[in-house]
């Protein structure tokens, strides 16, 4: 698909986002979800696995091509999980040395096994196939308990999900994409910090919610299901294609466009068989072969699961608070537990069921109209006057989590760094440990005999590489009932097997890949090319580049013919000096700078919607960006990614999102 092409049908594609009714245009067109013939083993192999296998079995398999599976392995559940590990190597290892027997050529004298591994490959397999296979060996735990588990909580939120999905314009089959992310638990959390039935990671999820640690939207499956509807849509205006814009929801829209750029846009088995992209690993490959299983049960579940009966949704009245009111003061007004309000409104966070943060002003109160006796509106007007605030409680500790930075704590709290050092007696800027409670302005200085005390283990900070995960601020009140890592279904692809399998976003475990999954929704291709140079990405410098790579400014300059004082133009190609830094290591510390603007951004604006603008004359790309529509142009450039931004002519059209600043919680 041309570019000029692609840009057609995503402005179409967005005025249909934007009107209600959108799914039923999309009806009479070709299959959205298309099934090349080469990736229907990777289906009918994720079909097994939802439906044949359960958590308390696993199946031997090739990871390239799914339709080679060697052996089902039992994994009895009273053994320890290292003796399941042991069983699942032996017969790992017992079909490795089949390979490769197989491998050196031998075709006679064949025993039982070495005559079925063979019968599962080709007729023309070559020796060179099989040995590479025996390194291929991996073990997919079953998930088929988990999914029918799934099935029946969806019926909970199924409605909500596809009346959004219908006022978005996505087609709501995507509906069965949570199937595949979490089984429809919104508990589930993964080991990368993504959060509910739709595994937002932090960063991706303050683009369309609040995020922080007295909301956490990301874990309300009615307001995650918006996010997700315009998550898909903003990805499908990107892609121009539904197989690349589900495969960019788990690998990221960056790496997802240099697929198609390398392979075309509509390859898609071509792009899951054999791109290389350095995080492409097992579970984005599979990610749109296995929504299409999923999708398939979903669509089916009398067939797969006869006699499923999903649970009825909960009726619910809601009520908008007007003031800022202790949990504990508010589930007495209702005459209800503080854990039946938790159950309800999963995104108020632990601060709120600790007493260090009241349930904030403007928050959508939601509680069962059968848990409630009268008017959940006029109990709520009713609260005592001593019961309410008109501001919330100030921060007066952070609960360091893997991943916080000294510097991203400081920004977080409207504070400097040097103040955070100070308070808490830190010998250090640079080193603060997972757990500790930081001290924050409101709670006034530290006594002395705590701020001597010896300084924690160590985890890197702010002159380190950017943090390689994003998670939540506090951990769960334990009277809330919360389960952290909670098991994911469909996403269960570790090596071996593990009783709490993350999501499939926990396979992108090299740095790169955990800063990606924080950027999942930048399009902007911030790898090096292979001669060594970048294309310039707005809020970057020279500086910038010779501070990643270690150099002077001076040298980018006579590498590139660049005068003094001549500033790098947005579009532009940049040629790298990378004798003192390499490739990669200049990748992580670009998008570890990119990943740190855009959480700043985004803790405190959210995207609402999309808006749509034809060019006139005498109009300005930057003017129409920075004042118009008050977006910063790498958003900006975001949305609009294959824009000449140099180059634009009258009719030409725009996509700007439409922005609201986060009310405070």
């Amino acid at each position: 698909m041309t570019v000029k092409l692609r840009k057609t049908v995503t402005a179409a594609f967005l005025l249909i986002a934007l009107a209600a009714g959108g799914v039923a245009a999309q009806e009479g067109r070709e299959n959205p979800f298309p099934l090349p013939a080469e990736l229907e083993p990777d289906v009918n192999f994720w079909l097994s696995i939802f439906t044949q296998y359960s958590t308390r079995e696993g199946v031997l398999h090739d990871n390239r091509f799914l339709g080679v599976v060697y052996e089902k392995v039992p994994l009895p559940e009273k053994v320890s999980r290292r003796e399941r590990q042991r069983i699942a190597n032996r017969r790992r290892e017992h079909y490795k040395q089949v390979l490769q027997s197989l491998a050196t050529g031998k075709r006679d004298n064949l025993s039982a096994d070495e005559q079925r591994v063979l019968s599962l490959w080709p007729e023309d397999v070559s020796n060179q196939e099989l040995s590479a296979a025996a390194g291929r060996i991996r073990l997919q735990l079953g998930l088929s308990d988990r999914f029918e588990a799934g099935l029946r909580r969806s019926g909970r939120w199924r409605h909500h999900v596809e009346a959004e999905f219908a006022r978005l314009g996505v087609p709501k089959e995507l509906a069965a994409l949570p199937h595949v992310e979490s089984s429809y638990n919104p508990e589930a959390r993964s080991h990368v910090g993504a959060s509910g039935i739709w595994q937002f990671t932090r960063g991706t999820g303050r683009r369309f919610m609040q995020v922080d640690h007295v909301l956490d939207e990301r874990n309300d499956p009615f307001l995650a299901t918006t996010a997700a509807g315009k998550l898909l849509a903003y990805n499908y205006s990107i892609t121009a294609n539904w197989p690349m814009a589900i495969t960019a929801y788990n690998h990221g829209l960056a790496g997802a466009r240099r697929a198609m750029r390398q392979f075309g846009d509509n390859a898609y088995a071509d792009i899951l068989r054999n791109y290389k992209g350095r995080t492409f690993g097992f579970a984005s490959r599979n990610f749109y072969v296995a929504f299409l299983a999923a999708k398939e049960v979903d669509q089916n579940q009398q067939k797969y699961f006869p006699g499923l009966v999903p649970d009825d949704p909960v009726d619910y009245t809601t009520v908008r608070m007007q003031a800022f009111v202790p949990a504990e003061k508010l589930a007495e007004a209702l005459n209800v537990r503080e854990r039946d309000i938790a159950l309800h409104n999963p995104a108020l966070q632990a601060t709120v069921w600790q007493g260090s943060k009241h349930v904030p002003q403007d928050f959508e109160l939601r509680m069962p109209a059968n848990m409630i006796e009268g008017s959940l509106s006029e109990l709520v007007a009713n609260l005592a006057p001593d019961t309410i605030y008109k501001e919330q409680l100030p921060d007066l500790f952070h609960t360091v989590a893997r991943g916080d930075t000294l510097s991203e704590i400081a920004d977080a709290y409207s504070t400097r760094v040097s103040t955070l050092v100070a308070l808490n007696g830190l010998s250090s800027r640079n080193r603060i440990r997972a757990g500790q409670q930081i001290r924050l302005p409101a709670a006034g200085p530290a006594p002395a005999v705590v701020a001597a005390a010896a300084p924690p283990a160590a985890v890197p900070t702010d002159d380190s590489p950017p943090p390689v995960a994003v998670v939540a601020d506090a951990p769960p009140a334990p009277s809330v009932a919360v389960l952290a890592d909670a098991p994911a279904i469909g996403t269960a692809v570790e090596e071996v097997p593990d009783e709490t399998p993350g999501a499939l976003t926990d396979q992108l475990s090299s740095l790169m890949g955990t800063l990606q999954s924080s950027l999942l929704s930048d399009p902007s291709d911030y790898t090096v090319a292979a001669d060594s140079s970048i294309e310039v990405h707005p809020l970057e410098t020279l500086g910038h580049y010779a501070d990643w790579l270690g150099i002077r400014t001076q040298r980018l300059r006579d590498l590139n013919g660049l005068a003094f004082r001549t500033p790098v133009v947005v579009g532009q190609r940049i040629k790298l000096d990378l004798g003192t830094v390499s490739a990669t290591d200049f990748e992580t510390l670009r998008t570890g700078f990119h990943r740190q603007q855009q959480d700043a951004f985004f803790r405190d604006n959210k995207i609402t919607g999309v808006k749509e603008h034809s060019v006139r004359s005498g109009e300005s790309v930057w003017i129409l960006a920075l004042r118009t529509y008050d977006v910063p142009v790498w958003l900006f450039r975001q949305y609009n990614p294959d824009l000449d931004l140099h180059n634009v002519r009258r009719g030409t059209r725009l996509n700007f999102p439409v922005l609201e600043h986060n009310k405070k919680s």
